[in-house]
């Protein structure tokens, strides 16, 4: 099966600089739902910014669905949600008008968008949960409901990949708790990969179903069961050295990850361990 997203031995750094990434190896099946956790700095937008081709990587491969990624990005096939998206609050537009402008992707240029497209649109927005919000203005939304509205933009081109980028910044607990049933919903009703970057554990555990560890380099935890308090303990117990200190993990499922014996300390306390 062709991965949905495959980055083989992808390495990047800004001319002069030391590596942003080094020799990072990851795949990512059709339908599966991956959070990427790591410290601030650590790589985690520039590999976004890698899958969506506004990057390239100084070594190695990128493909998403099989394709360079600025071709699934042309044909629609893998939408984003960017932390910091280039928005003119000027602009008078409506819900509507910002969804349906997603929905055009596939489009000739200056084409006018049909009643199929308008359906695509309005689909989107009922996903989200946002259909009554299409003849709102966009600039007078609150922040929760414009990070729906971007949802319903990425996805109304019919993209296969989701990608996000530190979704839930400044979402109180209710927000956060209606993103994850948001995830769950377009997961079920679209079968879409997403690919979810954070530094907060919250998000990735809402929305997503296995981690990958990353700074600079990248290891993953598989939790086909999903991503229990078990789960979540390990990554956190035996990986915040890694995580925040410059060494090479070897990748492993969870299950496998070896815990301190009793007696000894936790990570951070001198006990922790880092597998090579």
């Amino acid at each position: 099966m062709t991965p949905a997203v495959e980055l083989i031995g992808v390495s990047f750094s800004y001319p002069g600089g030391e590596p942003v990434l080094e020799d990072v190896t990851l795949r990512v099946s059709p339908g599966e739902r991956l959070g990427i956790l790591g410290p601030n700095g650590g790589g985690k937008t520039t590999l976004l910014n890698l899958c969506l081709g506004l990057m390239t990587p100084t070594a190695g491969t990128v493909r998403v669905l099989g394709q360079p990624p600025a071709a699934a990005v042309r044909g629609g096939q893998i939408g984003a949600v960017l932390q910091n998206p280039e928005e003119n609050p000027a602009l008078p537009l409506s819900v509507r008008d910002v969804v349906t402008l997603g929905a055009t992707v596939r489009l000739r240029p200056w084409a006018s968008p049909g009643a199929a497209v308008r359906g695509r649109a309005r689909r989107a927005l009922e996903l989200v949960g946002a259909a009554d919000l299409e003849g709102s203005r966009y600039r007078e939304l609150s922040g929760g409901q414009r990070q729906r509205v971007r949802i319903a933009r990425a996805i109304a081109g019919g993209a296969r990949v989701l990608v996000l980028d530190e979704p839930m910044v400044g979402v109180d607990p209710a927000g956060q708790r209606r993103f994850s049933r948001l995830m769950e919903t377009l997961h079920r009703e679209l079968g879409l990969t997403v690919l979810m970057v954070s530094h907060d554990v919250r998000a990735v555990a809402a929305g997503c179903d296995r981690i990958a560890c990353l700074s600079r380099t990248i290891h993953y935890h598989a939790a086909p069961e999903g991503l229990t308090p078990e789960v979540l303990a390990e990554v956190f117990e035996h990986d915040v050295a890694s995580i925040f200190g410059d060494i090479h993990v070897h990748a492993h499922p969870a299950a496998e990850c070896p815990l301190d014996p009793p007696g000894a300390g936790r990570a951070g306390e001198g006990g922790g361990r880092a597998h090579d």
